[in-house]
């Protein structure tokens, strides 16, 4: 897929416009939906590089269409809303959000923060598999197996845990793990690594694997093979 399609959703036919206007100008190819019921069969019939997702929609909310989007691909999700608040911030990365823009916002901005974030996640080399004790980090399939069994992740909490995994023993703040994770230009909160952490704990359950993630009290987390 040569060019770079992206989706934007909206109740808003303003805001649409407005963005549409400024995405198209930088080349991009610009597909809009006004509903929540209507971005998803989009999704699931077109091929999109990155979705800009309000989330005040009409007939299925942005909420519900993040996870359900989730469940399925792990196209890159800008939410684009007037909530600012930093419970929303949180609950929209723990669906699988990558970022975050309040309205009102400047289409120049947004317009940045979509190229960097499909710099961000855009192709890589090829990484290699981690194994520990009853711990197996694929990237290539980017699966998680604890003990035997699959572990089903979110692409933002597989990246954590494999970026602390192969830097295991390297203490990292939370501010260094937005930077790594999420990138510079994220603009979220510090507790947005404390959720995933816990996230990821609660996924790897009672497998030996869920000891590895170690808070280092006053600094941070590292990733430490527990003997």
């Amino acid at each position: 897929m040569s060019e770079i399609r992206i989706l934007v959703v909206d109740d808003e036919e303003k805001i649409v416009d407005l963005v549409k206007l400024y995405l198209e100008k930088e080349g991009f190819k610009v597909d809009e939906a006004h509903d929540g019921q209507q971005a998803l069969d989009m999704i699931a019939k077109g091929e999109y590089n990155l979705i800009i997702l309000d989330l005040m929609l009409p007939v299925i909310d942005g909420w519900t269409v993040c996870k359900e989007v989730r469940k399925k691909s792990d196209i890159p999700i800008i939410m684009l809303t007037a909530r600012g608040e930093e419970f929303d911030k949180v609950l929209g990365f723990e669906l699988g959000a990558d970022d975050y823009v309040v309205k009102p916002f400047s289409p120049r901005e947004l317009v940045a923060r979509v190229k960097a974030l499909l710099r961000r996640l855009g192709p890589k080399g090829p990484e290699q598999t981690l194994e520990f004790p009853g711990l197996v980090i694929e990237p290539e399939s980017r699966t998680v197996r604890a003990d035997g069994k699959e572990v089903a992740l979110t692409p933002k909490e597989f990246d954590l845990l494999y970026f602390l995994a192969k830097n295991k023993e390297k203490v990292f703040t939370r501010e260094k793990l937005l930077e790594e994770v999420w990138g510079y230009d994220f603009f979220g909160s510090l507790r947005t690594v404390d959720t995933h952490i816990k996230q990821l704990r609660e996924k790897l359950g009672r497998s030996k694997a869920a000891s590895y993630i170690t808070t280092v009290w006053g600094v941070g987390y590292k990733f430490e093979v527990v003997k």
